[in-house]
């Protein structure tokens, strides 16, 4: 089942809760639901989401906002797993890009002698549901997870270079895809971190990629209505 806008928002799929625990969806009806969904080998989502959709939780959740993170992975396997995800939320331990990053921009608390988170996240954390990858890599793969991407990709005019190398780019993903992702596929998005947001009759009402400015305003309206 694929989460389309202005319809039921679907059940993620999840492997388990990490932190904490959130019932169905179905269950949280009356309340506006942000899900923010990160990785583990994301600075981004360190840097920028997790500190906002923090600050959401702490001044909305008495207001009848719901906030849970879901950690997917789409890419990095080796980085974005379930233990490395425990030790994140159980030691404030960070591996990969978002230690090399966040050391650098002296972002990261050193006080113990070890270079941790200086947060801690304050909602409940799932991992996503994982199942082996088993897909043939043909041209009609290619063909469909391109336009996934670019629903109007034969419609731009572009030279024949770039198609090709935009092929080429899509192959080599599809190529490296060791898992499908579900819920990250079931809500169709690009990259992390990413915010779902469904409003109180359990009604998907938006989807946004990356660092999205007017959230709190979203939130604010759902609220209210």
């Amino acid at each position: 089942m694929k989460a389309i806008i202005n319809e039921i928002a679907p059940q993620p799929e999840i492997e388990c809760w990490v932190q904490g625990g959130e019932p169905a969806l179905s269950e949280l009806r009356g309340q506006v639901i942000l899900i923010e969904v990160i990785q583990v080998n994301c600075p981004g989502c360190f840097i920028h989401a997790l500190p906002e959709v923090m600050h959401l939780h702490e001044n909305y959740a008495s207001q009848g906002l719901k906030v849970f993170a879901i950690a997917t992975a789409f890419e990095h396997y080796h980085h974005n797993t379930l233990n490395n995800l425990q030790r994140l939320l159980q030691h404030g331990e960070l591996i990969g890009d978002p230690l090399f990053q966040l050391g650098k921009a002296d972002f990261l608390d050193e006080s113990s002698g070890v270079q941790k988170l200086p947060y801690t996240i304050p909602f409940s954390v799932a991992m996503d549901k994982l199942v082996k990858n088993e897909n043939l890599v043909d041209k009609a793969a290619i063909e469909q997870f391109v336009l996934s991407q670019i629903p109007d990709f034969h419609e731009k005019n572009w030279d024949k270079a770039r198609q090709q190398a935009i092929y080429q780019q899509a192959k080599a993903y599809l190529n490296n895809k060791r898992y499908h992702a579900l819920t990250f596929e079931m809500y169709q998005l690009q990259g992390t971190p990413s915010s779902i947001l469904i409003d109180k009759k359990g009604i998907l009402r938006q989807i946004s990629f990356g660092v999205a400015n007017t959230l709190e305003a979203d939130i604010r309206i759902l609220l209210d209505e």
